[in-house]
C-alpha cells in the first residue's frame, strides 16, 4: 500500500504538467521540465539569468523598443522604484518612527537638514508617479492584449505588483504623523474593518490596537521600509524573469 502511495507521488509532476494552470506558471525550458537537473542551485541560475537577460537582453525585438508601443512605463516603473528606495535610505537617517519625534523630525527635514526638503518631495512625488506608471502600465498591456496565453500568469503578478504598490502608497501616508495622515489612516483601516468575516480581525492587526496609537505608527514603518519592499523585489524579479520566458514584450495586436 505504501509503495503504491509512493508511485503516485512520483507520477504527480508529470500529471501536473498536463493542467492549463501550471502550464501557464512553468513555462518550456524550466528546470521543473523534464531534461533538466532539479536542483535549486539550477533553478536559481535559469531565474536569475532571465531576471539580468530583461535588463540587458542579447537581442530585442523592433516593436519592444517603439517608444509609441510600449511608452516605457515599465521600465518608468522601475526607475521610479529605486529613486523612491535611494530617497527612502536618505530620510531613513532622519526619522524616528516615535509618536514623540516623528512630526518633529519631519518639519525638521524640511528646515535644519541640508537638501532634505528636496529629498522628500522626490521621494513623496515618486511615489504618486510610481502609482500613476504602474496602473498605466497594466492599462497598456491589457489594451495590447498581452494578458493572454501564454502570459496569463505575469499578468496576475502584474496585478498583484499593483497592489503591492498601492500598499507601499499607502503606509508611507501615516509616516509624517499629522492630522491629514491620522485621519487617512483612520478612514482607511475602518473601510477594511468591512472585510467579511474577518474584517475586525484586519483592522485590529493594521492599526496594533483599537484606533490608531504609536503602536500603528511602528507597525505601518516596518511596512513600508521593510515587508513591503522585499516582497515587491521577489514579485518583480519574477515578473522580469516571465517577461524573458514568454518570449519577450508583447507585440502589437
Amino acid at each position: 500500500m505504501v509503495q503504491k502511495l509512493l508511485d503516485r507521488v512520483k507520477e504527480l509532476p508529470s500529471a501536473l504538467h498536463g493542467s492549463k494552470v501550471v502550464d501557464s506558471i512553468l513555462r518550456p525550458g524550466s528546470p521543473m521540465k523534464a531534461g533538466y537537473s532539479d536542483s535549486p542551485r539550477n533553478r536559481s541560475y535559469v531565474i536569475m539569468n532571465n531576471v539580468l537577460y530583461h535588463l540587458h537582453p542579447v537581442k530585442v525585438k523592433r516593436h519592444g523598443v517603439r517608444l509609441s508601443y510600449t511608452l516605457c512605463l515599465g521600465g518608468l516603473s522601475f526607475f521610479l522604484f529605486i529613486l523612491l528606495t535611494i530617497t527612502g535610505i536618505f530620510l531613513m537617517f532622519y526619522y524616528a518612527p516615535t509618536a514623540e519625534a516623528a512630526y518633529q523630525d519631519i518639519q525638521e527635514l524640511s528646515t535644519s537638514v541640508a537638501f532634505g526638503s528636496l529629498v522628500r518631495n522626490m521621494h513623496r512625488w515618486g511615489a504618486h508617479f510610481m502609482v500613476l506608471t504602474v496602473f498605466l502600465h497594466m492599462s497598456r498591456v491589457f489594451y495590447h492584449g498581452a494578458y493572454k496565453a501564454p502570459r496569463e500568469f505575469n499578468w496576475v503578478v502584474g496585478v498583484v505588483l499593483l497592489l503591492l504598490t498601492l500598499l507601499l502608497s499607502f503606509t508611507g501616508y501615516l509616516l509624517p504623523w499629522d492630522q491629514l495622515a491620522l485621519w487617512a489612516v483612520t478612514v482607511g483601516t475602518n473601510m477594511a474593518s468591512f472585510v467579511p468575516v474577518f474584517g475586525s480581525q484586519v483592522q485590529f492587526t493594521l492599526l496594533g490596537a483599537v484606533a490608531v496609537s504609536a503602536d500603528t505608527l511602528l507597525r505601518w514603518y516596518v511596512l513600508h521600509v521593510l515587508f513591503l519592499p522585499f516582497i515587491i523585489v521577489i514579485f518583480m524579479a519574477i515578473h522580469f524573469w516571465r517577461v524573458r520566458k514568454d518570449g519577450g514584450i508583447s507585440g502589437p495586436l
